[in-house]
């Protein structure tokens, strides 16, 4: 089972869903909501400098990945 990363970004976690088939539907102040319509699903990324572990792992649960999925993605 492949730990959670550590101090990772907004930016990053953005290109990393970017990857997974996700595109940037608006920006809201320091938010981004990203949209993939097959299969579908949205989330909310906070574009801060490091994004908080359990906020990640909700984001990463939210696009229906694993954690192992998103650090190939990163």
């Amino acid at each position: 089972m492949t730990r959670l990363p550590r101090n990772v970004s907004g930016a990053e976690c953005i290109r990393a869903l970017e990857r997974a088939g996700f595109t940037i539907q608006r920006r809201s102040s320091s938010h981004v909501t990203m949209r993939r319509d097959v299969p579908y699903g949205w989330v909310v990324v906070p574009d801060h400098d490091e994004i908080k572990p359990g906020t990640l792992r909700a984001i990463i649960r939210q696009a229906g990945l694993t954690v192992e999925e998103f650090v190939k993605l990163l």
